[in-house]
């Protein structure tokens, strides 16, 4: 069995060719950030000369289609029709796009309190108009509980909307009715994109001729999703450039420490993750980007604007600045500003490009200041790891300082602080031992650090997760992501342990439906269960439970 993963960074394309868990071939190839599908594709045609032919291939990518789309904000006109029920000032949110308020209401326990309006309903083809070339989010504030005002307002639309269409509770099924609504609006904002990138896909596998098994693309979290639902969910892929990164470090890491922190050093930004007793850390309440907040699971991740081809600022005394923003190709390698990259070349740390061009570069620049040009090329490196290993303490400060919610982990809290440095990327041999050394720290950079994100992208296996609401009192369980609402049997003993194990084996049948999962661990995200009193009478109870198949990478060696 062959896998090719494929990661879109902000200067190069990496792919790499698995067989099993063998690294067969990688290739590179510069990002154009005009046209990222055609990177993609040439990257695609690299790694394929090196396809022997004597088996299927599983593709997997990871994108930054949806998470540029965001951050530049070039998705399609997206509204918003919302459904927020009494006591709920939609203006005070700030939210940045229009929302259309209906009325109708459904309670917090899934109850049709209000009905919506059918003349509101008519009434949306004239606010909306046809949807040419836009798209539209429907989001209750309960519908995670019961979906069937969503699904009203869906089936309504459906009969004159041209638009793509996303429904709030199809996302999450946590509460939370402010980052809902962002997570649908980004989503459907850029759902028609994602359509046609999968399209283009397809239209390619068909003219290279790949016998792939399947198409799939990697996920925030670590996990991956096949074409078909990331068009439907497309905001789940943003930050997957990142979880790529995570998932190459599990997969090629020999570290025996069960704390370390990750760090990707590419040559527009660093990424940095963190790992704790063995397991990653995941955002606890979903992935910001470009400050949306949204409900995205995702691995808990940090950019840093500094990379190998970061702009260099120079003070008055001398003092460097690096990045934020990426300078472009080196001087050594015919760019028109000075690098880290130059000074690296420079010192013969590592052999990219012209070394004269680098040192001529630094030579000029360094009588500014009266130093050599050894002297300039070492002062940019040792502030390259200044700022880096700031960036590592600010990270483990803010960990040091996000509360914490269970009794559990109030009186055992977890030592997050790492026991080494994990990295990766092209520069990491050159600026990893001094990370470490500075932060005194063991180290590790991986093998292949240079293409270590693709194959975390190839070898990232499924996941999969679902969010189980259930009320023993009106005896209905609802799962918002499959749509699902039906009735509770026997509702005097259905307690959390009930729900539990309910929805585990619900996530296994979703897992065996999709051709996903067989043997994956299931675990617990998130849980909450009260009991519901009336008179001083216990009448019901009512239970949460999110569970996920953990993401999985496959161990990799060369």
């Amino acid at each position: 069995m062959y896998a090719i993963g494929i990661d879109v960074g902000g200067t190069h394309t990496d792919a790499a060719l698995l067989k099993e868990s063998q690294v067969a071939a990688l290739a590179k190839v510069p990002t154009d950030h005009g046209d990222l599908f055609a990177s993609t594709r040439q990257a695609l045609e690299e790694i394929w000369r090196h396809y022997p032919g004597d088996g299927p291939v599983r593709l997997q990518l990871s994108t930054t289609l949806s998470t540029n789309a965001v951050v530049e904000g070039r998705g399609v006109p997206t509204r918003v029709v919302a459904v927020p029920g009494p006591g709920v000032n939609l203006k005070s949110l700030g939210l940045p796009f229009t929302v259309h308020e209906l009325q109708g209401y459904i309670d917090h326990r899934g109850r049709e309190a209000a009905p919506l309006d059918p003349a509101e309903l008519k009434g949306l083809r004239a606010l909306l108009g046809t949807g040419e070339g836009e798209a539209v989010a429907v989001v209750g504030k309960f519908s995670q509980r019961n979906p069937s005002h969503e699904q009203q307002i869906a089936a309504e639309l459906t009969q004159w909307y041209r638009g793509t269409i996303t429904l709030g509770h199809r996302l999450s099924g946590r509460a939370n009715f402010p980052r809902r609504m962002m997570t649908a609006f980004l989503n459907a904002s850029v759902a028609q994109q994602q359509l046609e990138f999968a399209a283009m896909w397809r239209r390619v596998l068909e003219d290279l001729d790949i016998p792939e098994e399947d198409v799939l693309v990697l996920k925030a979290d670590g996990g991956t999703m096949n074409l078909a639902d990331s068009s439907e969910r497309p905001i789940e892929t943003i930050l997957s450039g990142p979880a790529a990164s995570t998932m190459g470090a599990q997969a090629l890491t020999e570290r025996e420490e069960g704390s370390y922190v990750i760090v990707d050093i590419g040559g527009t930004t660093t990424d940095l993750a963190v790992v704790v007793d063995g397991e990653v850390l995941y955002e606890r309440d979903g992935a910001v980007i470009s400050g949306y907040r949204t409900l995205v699971p995702a691995v808990l991740t940090r950019s840093v604007g500094l990379g190998g081809d970061s702009e260099l600022h120079f003070s008055a005394d001398g003092k460097i600045t690096i990045g934020p923003r990426r300078a472009g190709a080196p001087l050594c390698l015919g760019g028109k500003e000075l690098t880290p990259t130059d000074a690296v070349t420079a010192l013969e740390l590592a052999d990219v490009g012209s070394r004269g061009k680098a040192v001529q570069a630094l030579a000029e620049r360094a009588g500014e200041f009266g130093l050599t040009w050894r002297e300039l090329a070492e002062r940019i490196l040792e502030a390259f790891i200044d700022q880096l290993c700031a960036a590592v303490r600010s990270l483990y400060s803010e960990l040091e300082n996000m509360p914490l919610y269970t009794v559990r982990d109030v009186l055992n809290p977890p030592d997050l602080s790492p026991q080494a440095v994990v990295g990766l990327g092209a520069p990491a041999p050159v600026f990893i031992p001094r990370l470490a050394q500075a932060l005194g720290l063991r180290y590790e950079v991986l093998p292949f650090s240079a293409g270590a994100n693709a194959i975390g992208a190839a070898a990232a296996a499924v996941t999969l997760s679902l969010t189980l609401h259930a009320d023993t009192e009106l005896a209905r369980l609802t799962i918002p992501e499959l749509g699902c609402r039906e009735p509770i049997e026997r509702p005097l003993f259905f307690d959390l342990d009930k729900a539990r194990s309910l929805a585990a084996d619900r996530l296994k049948e979703l897992g065996r439906a999709r051709g996903c999962g067989e043997g994956a661990e299931i675990y617990v995200v998130e849980e909450e269960s009260f009991q519901m009193v009336r008179g001083f009478h216990t009448v019901g109870q009512r239970h949460m439970v999110r569970t996920q198949l953990r993401p999985q990478v496959r161990r990799v060696r060369g």
